[in-house]
This record gives structure tokens, sequence and C-alpha cells, in this order.
């Protein structure tokens, strides 16, 4: 009996630490129907109760939700990309209809628009009513629903900030029409395109006539990625794409990579403390996220500033690391870094010396800090 109690304990701990799995059926007026709906909430959802997620829908949601999700929570566990909420929405037997389009505009129509309603009219605001929502949300389909979320970028205030578009199946006209809205649009915007040298003929074709006028845009706003891989089919394209497109929407999200390291931060002109302030910036601005700098991102700003020699810039970023880890003996190693190569031994010395009340970190101990505290007192006799 108690081994049965330790199992039961057991699941029941793994499921709570675990991204979990929602199933609803969703009563739709504009749809006269109940849709199937897969949903993941992010790991520990329920214990954070005053953060808010990206949104993730996922159209084709009855095969391509278990895709998506997994690498949702896979690259937000390793800090790759915010945690998010994940929504897949069962299209199995619906899928011709709701992507239905005019033969005479190619725009959605009958069934196809009632679709087109029913997410950004009906789903979407429950799912922000019902759920603790950042005001990001991505979209995801593949052949039939790529080509339908594009239909999203033509509102004058998009739905979606990212759209994640697998081999689409494109309507007449869409590789010219996704080119002109892209060109104009003033908020910041990420699209991820995918094909494959083995997808299908028709659809090879218009992925590659639509990325050939993507990437011809010059817009800043626009935050373009793109993939044409070797060898898989239409199908077996999907779990190639998703990972790569999560790395290019979320890029700015990642830790910071020896690639960034070498190629943007030794070269900026500047403070490199900026550019970290810069990039956490743009990560509220883009996402709606308040993140707390990474050690690993502190870390990176330190060696930049030994390699160029600019120990200036030392206080500014001990002043950042007490603010994000006011328990940690990071801040003050910095700071007593920059008072020690800006030629004031007696303030490094007591900076170091503090290492007794404070929590070690990232490598730094507090026997490191009393060290280098002893160390300066022999240097200069006080």
């Amino acid at each position: 009996m108690k081994k049965l109690i330790y199992v039961a304990f057991v699941l029941v701990s793994f499921n709570f630490v675990c991204a979990q799995t929602i199933y609803e059926s969703f009563p739709s007026s504009k749809l006269e129907a109940e849709r199937q709906l897969k949903i993941q909430l992010p790991r520990n959802y329920e214990e954070n109760t005053e953060k808010t997620y990206p949104l993730f829908i996922v159209l084709d949601g009855d095969y391509l939700f278990e895709a998506v999700a997994g690498n949702v929570d896979y690259n937000a566990y390793w800090e790759d990309m915010p945690e998010a909420i994940v929504v897949g929405v069962n299209q199995l037997d619906s899928r011709l209809d709701d992507c239905l389009y005019s033969d005479q505009n190619f725009l959605p129509v009958e069934s196809g628009a009632d679709f087109f309603e029913f997410l950004g009219l009906e789903l979407i605001p429950y799912l922000n009513e019902t759920y603790r929502t950042a005001n990001f949300r991505a979209i995801v389909g593949h052949g039939e629903t790529a080509n339908f979320l594009n239909y999203y970028l033509f509102k004058d205030n998009p739905l979606f900030q990212a759209y994640i578009s697998i081999s689409p199946d494109l309507a007449p006209e869409m590789e010219t029409r996704v080119t002109e809205r892209l060109l104009q649009f003033e908020t910041k915007l990420f699209y991820y395109l995918a094909t494959s040298d083995n997808d299908l003929s028709r659809i090879r074709k218009g992925a590659d006539i639509l990325n050939t006028n993507l990437s011809s845009i010059e817009n800043p706003k626009l935050q373009y990625g793109f993939n044409k891989f070797e060898g898989p089919t239409h199908y077996s394209i999907v779990p190639h794409a998703i990972p790569n497109a999560l790395e290019s929407i979320f890029y700015v999200f990642q830790p910071i990579s020896k690639k960034e390291y070498k190629e943007k931060i030794l070269s900026y002109e500047g403070s490199p403390v900026d550019y970290l302030k810069d990039k956490y910036a743009m990560i509220t601005d883009l996402f709606g996220l308040e993140k707390k700098i990474l050690v690993n991102d502190f870390k990176a700003i330190s060696a930049a500033i030994e390699k160029n020699e600019i120990p200036e810039y030392y206080q500014e970023l001990g002043k950042l690391a007490r603010r994000d880890y006011p328990e940690t003996l990071l801040g003050n190693y910095y700071i007593a870094r920059y008072f020690e190569e800006m030629g004031e031994p007696k303030k490094a010395y007591k900076t170091y010396k503090s290492a007794y009340i404070l929590d070690e970190i990232a490598g730094i101990t507090k026997d490191f800090m009393l060290e280098m505290a002893d160390q300066l007192k022999a240097d200069f006799g006080f």
C-alpha cells in the first residue's frame, strides 16, 4: 500500500513540474459546431500566478500540435525562448472547409470566412480571458493552413506578431500580396517560411517565389527567416522547420552565444553594458515580458570588458548585477573590479571583504573574494 502511495505521489509530482496538456471542446457560434482544442500550459503555470505567457495558435492541431508544443517546452526549458501557452486547433474533418477561399478574389469565403472569424473573434478572446496570455501571439500552419495564416496579415491591426508558414500551399496572388503587405509594416513582425527540395512541386515553386520576394524587402520592422531543406518530404519537413522557426523568432531572447559575442559585442561601439540593456529592453518591447538578465550574459559582457580593456564599464555592470541578483556576490565582484582598475584599492578591498554576507554564484566564491581582498592588503600595506 505504501509503495502504491509513493508511486502515485511521484506521478503527481512529475505531472506538476512538466508542461500540462488540457483537452477542451470549444462551442463556436461562428462555426455552429464544437471544435476540439489541445492546450499546453507551461511548467509550473499554476505556481507563477503573476506571470503572463506568449500564445501560439497551431492550425492542423490534430497532428501539428505535439511537434510545436514539444519544441516550445524544450526551448523554454533551456531559456532559448520564453515559456508559452500552445493551443492546437483540430481540423481533421474540416481542413478544406476551414481554408476555403474565393475563386474570384482568393480571400476566405463561406466556411473559410467563418473559420477566420472563429479564431479572431471567439477563440483568441476566450484564451485571453481564461489564461494569462501576454501581448505576443504566433500562428503556425502547414500546407493549406500555412497559406491561410497569411490572411491575418491583411488586417489593419494584425492579430499575430509571428507567422510560421511550413510548406504553404499558396493561393493565387499570395506571393505578391504578402510581399506588398510586409513592405508596409510599421510594427515589429516575424515571418518564417520553409520548404524543401523534395516538397510537392507546386508548393516548392510558390515558396521559392515568395522567398525571393521577401528576401528583397528592406523593412527594419520585418524579421524574416527561411529554410529550404534537403531531403524531407512535404510531411516530414515539419520536425525540421519548427526548431529553426523558433530560433529565428526568438534569437534576441536567447543567451548570448559565442557568435553574438564575437560578431556583435566585441565590435560594439560604446559601452557593452548598453548593448546588454538594449538586448533586454528589446525582449520587453517584442514579447511583453520582463526577463531577468542571465548570469551567462553578465559573464559575456564582463569578458568583453576584459578583452577590450575598458574597465570603466565594470561599475555599471555591477549595478545591474546588484539589481537582478542582490543576494549574491556578482554585483560586488564587478564593482570591486572597477575600484581596483580605477586605482582605488581601499574601496576595492572593502567591497571584496563584503563577501561573507552574500551568496556565491557563477564560480565567484566567498573564499575567492576574500583572497582578492587579502592580496590588495598585502600589495598596498593597509
